[in-house]
């Protein structure tokens, strides 16, 4: 009888344990069951064709949506290259630069470019309280994760100007299920939501590499304001392989409006007029790249008018999947 209670116990006993164990196994935190695995808080390893289908929401364009997907994976030089499903979203970050995570991103790491320099956005593997710094959009960022739930990882950053960025990155998803950026007046950037995360992806993608040339704002002028800016090409790719430009237009009661672009060769490859009340808003489009000079003419007359223009060289990169 005593055997039996002793045999009885000890089954007990080993059943109780594995029981334990099974609720600590793959957890990152023992005490919370709804955190990451350890798998889920790696470095995700990505395939060509992955893709990730997000909304994005910028100030400048409203709401719009794309696939980020994985177009080439380049071993020796350790990055991947991110394009987009949409090539006007391509020609957009190309003169807003809104999107950090198109064109090369690392392998070891995940990390984007900003100015030819790769920055550790994301921190693998996620553990919570871990703090780091890198540059995005300008700006000098100091970022925490701040928690792991539910197979995602959540981190905030600040920036020493006072912008915040906040994001979640996805375990199983292995990218952001969201993303996003206020300036230092609160006003939101750029906000980025995921709907689906799929592999296989067919089909064309794009990215622009582009590099500033103008970015010049004129307000209220009576007279025709001149200006200039410089298409040099790339600085170590050679010569663009077209310019983007975009125009933000508001022209007041009674007011007027025009622009006239003209290259150093004599042709006018953008040309517009306004008149009384008239608005562009977020007006994106390209023209051939001409190296050498371009000039513009300008008129805004009205005392709240102004137009906004923006231009970029690029290099355009197109993938087939």
């Amino acid at each position: 009888m005593a055997r039996g209670v002793q045999t009885a116990l000890i089954m007990l006993l080993l059943l109780c344990a594995s029981t334990l164990a099974g609720c600590t196994t793959g957890s990152v935190d023992s005490t919370d069951s709804s955190s990451m695995t350890v798998e889920q808080t790696l470095l995700p390893q990505w395939e060509i064709g992955d893709q990730w289908l997000y909304t994005f929401i910028t100030p400048q364009f409203g709401e719009d949506s794309a696939r980020l997907v994985v177009a080439e994976i380049d071993e020796d030089e350790g990055v991947y290259q991110l394009g987009i499903s949409s090539e006007r979203e391509a020609q957009r970050h190309a003169v807003i630069n809104h999107n950090p995570f198109l064109g090369r991103m690392t392998i070891d790491g995940l990390s984007v470019y900003e100015n030819g320099e790769p920055q550790s956005v994301f921190s693998f593997p996620w553990t919570v309280g871990d703090s780091w710094t890198f540059t995005l959009f300008g700006q000098d960022w100091t970022a925490s994760t701040d928690s792991l739930n539910n197979g995602n990882a959540r981190v905030s950053a600040t920036s020493a100007d006072g912008h915040e960025i906040s994001y979640t990155f996805s375990g199983d998803k292995g990218f952001m299920e969201n993303f996003v950026w206020r300036n230092d007046e609160g006003v939101r950037q750029l906000r980025m939501d995921l709907n689906a995360a799929r592999d296989g992806y067919s089909g064309d993608v794009f990215f622009y590499r582009a590099g500033d040339l103008l970015d010049n704002r004129y307000e209220n002028n009576d007279q025709e304001v001149y200006d200039t800016f410089l298409d040099e090409g790339h600085s170590t790719e050679g010569d663009w392989n077209t310019l983007v430009w975009y125009l933000d237009v508001e022209i007041s009661q009674g007011g007027s409006g025009s622009l006239s672009m003209k290259d150093h060769a004599g042709a006018s490859p953008l040309t517009r007029a306004w008149g009384s009340s008239a608005t562009e808003k977020g007006a994106i489009g390209t023209i051939p790249s001409n190296t050498g000079e371009y000039s513009l003419t300008v008129t805004a007359r009205g005392q709240e008018s102004f137009i906004h223009l923006k231009v970029a060289g690029a290099l355009v990169f197109q993938w087939t999947l």
